[in-house]
């Protein structure tokens, strides 16, 4: 299963990073700057969970991006999601399936309007991590989590699917059965 992470910042180089550490299939959709980063220093993780350095971890940018993925992991911050839409649209196909890990819950609209609500899951993740000054993903704390699934409660065989590959890499990752109520949950947190 081929997985796009959008963004190689804390959150999707964190996560992104663990799915790659354990040998899934990960391409990293960044701007140039990162890019050139990842290039020179790998995608360093220091963690309370294992520290690690992926040295020169596949990536894209937007104006390059022509294949198709299975997974599109959406890490964004909110207020750059219209600039990340135009950036990963090239690799929506009809199979697609996109877990976001916004907060709040207005992207759904925004994401169903544009791909269709057939193609975005309910996604969330809770973790403590930043970029330090040498741009490396620093997690804080050992306490991880990234949960997915059907807004409507099924557990499909795409999400079942996708949860394979999710959990070889990232310890805490859950397929939920309550996904929308998990993340109104965090959203009122």
């Amino acid at each position: 299963m081929r997985v796009l992470v959008v963004g190689a910042g804390a959150i999707g180089g964190y996560f992104g990073g663990r799915l790659l550490q354990a040998g899934n299939d990960v391409t990293f959709l960044v701007r140039p700057k990162r890019a050139a980063e990842l290039a020179s220093a790998g995608l360093v993780i220091k963690s309370p969970n294992g520290d690690v350095t992926l040295k020169n971890p596949p990536t894209v940018q937007a104006d390059k991006l022509t294949e198709k993925f299975d997974v599109i992991l959406l890490s964004c911050k909110a207020f750059d999601l219209d600039d990340a839409i135009k950036s990963f649209a090239p690799a929506v196909g009809p199979q697609t399936s996109i877990i976001p890990m916004l907060n709040g819950m207005l992207h759904l609209d925004i994401l169903d309007g544009k791909f269709g609500r057939e193609r975005v899951l309910g996604g969330l993740c809770a973790i403590a991590a930043t970029l330090n000054e040498q741009r490396e993903v620093v997690q804080l704390q050992p306490m991880q989590s990234l949960n997915f699934g059907e807004r409507d409660g099924a557990m499909s065989d795409r999400v079942r699917a996708i949860a394979k590959v999710m959990t070889n890499g990232i310890a805490g990752a859950i397929a939920s059965e309550n996904i929308v109520q998990e993340m109104w949950e965090k959203w009122v947190f």
